[in-house]
């Protein structure tokens, strides 16, 4: 690995990854690569997650190609040197932003939507200059593995390549000087992360979770509200860092939202989810198990059922839930929607701030009550009247605040992600102005208050 790194640092410095025209060329061949092994990535989700082919493309290979012709498109304005306003007091020169990559960048992916989780960081450091070393998780082999070909089909080692492994590889990885390191994965090991890269004062971009909370306004249109929260919460069963962790619901429409996400469940998996060949599973019988061990058979709403020789777990609502229960302890990650309520909109906007800060929020409500919750809250982004897609379009930068992470990625943002803003002035040297020389005088004191208002 170390030579890896020292390999990719050498390629750097001769400046191979400055030229636009290179980087583009580079995310052109790797698209090129995944389109040939579409059908191979299919296969790897499944293997991993139970995902269908559907779903890998709505979620993972589609949003990955849509970041690659995005990148393609802007790169090149984004990284055009920017001009900016020359104070009159530095008359005569002109000022600009240029856009320099880190360098050498380590690029950490998760297991729960490895195929895009990972290539999406890495298409935005390649597009920005950098080279990459990825790092995609040991609890998606199938996934991991084929990464690590499509990578080495696409890229040149020394630009880009990728590591396989598990804890240790890990640890060898973030004891060594990248110049940016990009996590996605849980709060505890990012902040692991965050502290192997203090050590070394190496920036980070960190990608984490949270409690994401769902309200449900008595405003809101109780039917579309379920459908949505349906489809949020338990795609990928559940397994996704935006996924509505909770229910906040008004006391008076309670009992329709709980009738109509039932519903909505049998519409969207069927009678018997676990039968589907649609609904996949959860990635490791450790999770699992902690996942099982978080439903509270005597506040089952609908759902309950298990499957541990499949690691499969029905959609399941739990109602009459407390901020005391133990699926209201620590984020869920799994197809357990737990359900409370409330009478006034303040109270759920103290209660949410009260706790971390989530990745996401989403509220179902009027225009004025949506517009208090999504100002008042502290979140990372979210959606109004819909869940999780926020994060399906490169326009708008993707992170969140506090303990769900810090940073954003996605379009410009993710370009901004793996670029250091170098600011400069370009001085003429044909004049020169004697104010700022000492020794002062009066004159030269009326001159700078005069210029620097």
């Amino acid at each position: 690995m170390q030579q890896l790194l020292e390999k990719q640092r050498a390629y750097f410095l001769t400046g191979a990854t400055l030229p636009v025209s290179g980087r583009v060329q580079a995310l052109k061949c790797l698209r090129s690569v995944i389109y040939a092994n579409q059908n191979a990535i299919y296969e790897a989700l499944k293997s991993d997650l139970g995902k269908s082919d559907t779903e890998s493309y709505m979620c993972e290979v589609g949003m990955t190609l849509s970041e690659i012709n995005f990148m393609i498109k802007h790169i090149k304005r984004y990284a055009k040197d920017k001009r900016v306003k020359t104070p009159t007091a530095q008359y005569i020169a002109k000022s600009y932003v240029k856009s320099s990559p880190y360098g050498c960048v380590l690029v950490m992916s998760p297991w729960n939507y490895p195929f895009m989780l990972s290539l999406e960081p890495l298409v935005d450091a390649v597009a920005a200059g950098n080279t990459v070393i990825l790092k995609p998780s040991a609890y998606s082999p199938a996934t991991s593995e084929l990464l690590a070909r499509i990578v080495k089909e696409a890229f040149p080692p020394e630009l880009a390549t990728t590591v396989l492994g598990g804890r240790a590889e890990n640890s060898a990885l973030l004891d060594m000087p990248f110049d940016k390191i990009f996590f996605t994965g849980s709060v505890a090991v990012g902040k692991e992360v965050m502290r192997h890269a203090s050590e070394r004062l190496i920036p980070v971009t960190l990608e984490l979770g949270g409690k994401s909370p769902c309200i449900v306004d008595k405003s809101a249109n109780i039917p579309i509200a379920a459908k949505r929260i349906v489809f949020g919460k338990f795609l990928n069963c559940g397994q996704t860092c935006v996924a509505p962790d909770y229910v906040y619901v008004h006391s008076s429409v309670k009992d329709k939202l709980l009738s109509c996400i039932k519903d909505e469940i049998k519409k969207q998996y069927g009678q018997h989810p676990l039968d589907n060949p649609d609904y996949g599973k959860i990635i490791s019988p450790k999770h699992f198990k902690r996942v099982a061990g978080l439903i509270d058979k005597s506040k089952v709403y609908c759902g309950g059922e298990i499957r541990e020789d499949e690691l499969r777990i029905a959609p399941t609502v739990m109602t009459d839930v407390t901020r005391t229960d133990a699926v209201m302890c620590e984020e869920i990650f799994g197809p357990v929607l737990p359900v409370m309520t409330y009478e006034n909109i303040s109270d759920v906007i103290s209660d949410v701030n009260a706790h971390p800060h989530p990745l996401a929020l989403y509220i179902f409500a009027d225009k004025q009550t949506a517009r208090l919750v999504t100002t008042r809250c502290q979140f990372g982004g979210g959606c109004i009247n819909d869940t999780i897609i926020h994060l399906a379009t490169s326009a708008m930068g993707f992170g969140g605040v506090g303990e769900s992470g810090m940073g954003a990625y996605h379009g410009k943002a993710g370009f901004d992600c793996f670029t250091h803003k170098k600011s400069i002035v370009d001085k003429a040297d044909w004049v020169d102005m004697p104010v700022r020389y000492q020794p002062y005088t009066k004159f030269k004191s009326k001159l700078v208050n005069f210029f620097m208002k």
